[in-house]
């Protein structure tokens, strides 16, 4: 069962690396960057804070929490106890996927990019999906963001999809807890 997943996995792997165009390699290199995404970030912050006025510090806790839970999840858990090499890292795949840019660390289950995008996606529907209906399109770049990865060679479709899961988790754990704090405190005020 093993053996199949994990061929499933490398030749969707394949397949997806092989769609790169010259031109398109530092673009997709740079969208896998933070800092191309700040005004996004600072949009969503706008928004936060405008829907949450005074008690938005509990979305940005949420937010931290999630970071910091998918982040560690898949960073410091994850790819030390799987051990998983990156494609761009294994000598099985020399001469054969396309890898542009740094490869990154050693191993690469399951991806902290996916995690973390998806973990904020997941996160802001939580807290703004009720008013701003547009919010669900965080998915989609989650999705994208996710893909670039794929793209460069530098992780397989199941660290992304793993990854994934993996921040969308962390958001909900997160949402709890904020939750909880926002409860306590304004229990305290009165």
């Amino acid at each position: 069962m093993i053996e199949t997943i994990n061929a499933w996995d490398e030749g969707l792997f394949i397949y997806l690396n092989s769609f790169h165009h010259d031109w398109l390699d530092p673009v997709m290199f740079q969208l896998t960057q933070t800092w191309p995404w700040i005004p996004l970030y600072l949009f969503l912050s706008f928004l936060v804070i405008r829907h949450y006025g005074k008690s938005s510090w509990g979305v940005f806790i949420g937010i931290g929490l999630t970071i910091l839970f998918a982040d560690q999840f898949t960073s410091g858990f994850m790819k030390p106890f799987f051990e998983r090499l990156r494609p761009c890292h294994d000598p099985m795949w020399e001469g054969i996927i396309h890898n542009y840019g740094k490869c990154g660390g050693l191993y690469g289950f399951a991806s902290s990019h996916a995690a973390n995008s998806f973990g904020i996606a997941m996160i802001l529907f939580l807290t703004l999906g009720q008013k701003h209906k547009h919010i669900k399109w965080l998915f989609l770049w989650a999705t994208f963001f996710s893909y670039t990865r794929i793209y460069l060679g530098v992780h397989y479709p199941a660290d992304v999809i793993i990854g994934g899961i993996v921040g969308v988790s962390a958001a909900c754990g997160a949402w709890y807890i904020s939750q909880g704090i926002h409860k306590l405190s304004t229990q305290s005020v009165r």
